[in-house]
């Protein structure tokens, strides 16, 4: 496959475009920085990988960095608030909307872009508005800042663009923190942050795996789609029901045995049923005569 790895460079970006890579496709990275130190992706040293520096707010760049590619995954943007006004807002609202369009007019039908757990009230909101445990695709989206609003209209773009474009499949995958393996994410680190991203994380290649997924063969679905991308497990030291019973005991739970243990606040059924998706916390690694088995 001639796949675009959009936000190539990013802490998700190199992880994908690893994967894609170990699994034979051939890739174009395009970002706006170079990467920061090379050395760390050795994986890049191949003629199958080519990056473009580009700023994708432009869309006539887009149109012509992504013409004769087959699928894209888009990665780019700004993965925090950053001044809580306009910056990250309007730029990951521009950069969407204009990949969505330029794959909508060039005929590219698979796209994956990343959408964030913050659709919801997480941690860079003010308070944490949370209907009910565990959550899932259904849950209301009412962030109140525009991290996570940006990512709630890059979900109603492609919304958009599939009307439009009917042949077009996009997955909006709601991509929680992630980090290199499940320790990392036990790392002690402000209890009240932790608490308002309810002790979520990914690890870092399932993650990844997650996105070739969603741009591979499928009948599964069609349209858009939105996927919460999580780890079944807290990275709490306390059980579920335990903590919930402390943080947010006036929260609904659906079904206490789905909270059991040290399972997670997130219900990824549906990227399981739909993509196939399972979360692994240890490291992937393929070539491209090996099935991608995780």
């Amino acid at each position: 496959m001639k796949l675009v790895v959009a936000g190539c460079n990013g802490r998700v970006g190199r992880r994908v475009v690893k994967l894609a890579l170990e699994h034979g496709h051939e890739v174009l990275g395009i970002d706006m920085a170079d990467l920061s130190c090379p050395k760390e992706c050795p994986w890049l040293n191949t003629s199958q990988y080519i990056f473009k520096r580009a700023d994708l707010q432009d869309f006539d760049t887009v149109l012509g960095l992504l013409e004769g590619r087959d699928a894209v995954i888009n990665l780019a943007g700004l993965p925090s608030p950053v001044d809580y006004k306009v910056i990250t807002h309007n730029s990951n609202v521009v950069i969407s909307w204009n990949i969505l369009r330029a794959c909508g007019e060039l005929g590219i039908n698979r796209v994956a872009q990343a959408s964030s757990v913050n659709v919801i009230t997480m941690v860079f909101s003010k308070n944490n508005r949370f209907h009910y445990f565990p959550i899932d695709e259904n849950h209301p989206c009412e962030p109140d800042e525009p991290y996570g609003l940006s990512k709630v209209m890059c979900e109603i773009q492609a919304d958009s663009i599939v009307r439009r474009y009917n042949t077009m499949r996009v997955a909006s995958l709601r991509l929680h923190w992630s980090v290199p393996d499940k320790e990392y994410a036990l790392r002690p680190g402000e209890p009240g942050q932790r608490c308002k991203d309810l002790w979520g994380y990914v690890q870092e290649d399932s993650g990844a795996h997650a996105f070739l997924l969603a741009v591979g063969d499928s009948d599964k679905w069609s349209g858009h789609e939105r996927f919460f991308i999580a780890s079944p497990e807290t990275a709490c030291d306390q059980d579920t029901l335990s903590v919930i019973g402390i943080y947010w005991p006036d929260v609904p739970i659906k079904n206490e045995e789905d909270l059991a243990g040290m399972r997670g606040l997130f219900d990824c059924s549906k990227a399981a049923k739909l993509l196939g998706w399972q979360h692994k916390d240890r490291l992937i690694s393929c070539t491209k005569d090996e099935s991608l088995t995780l």
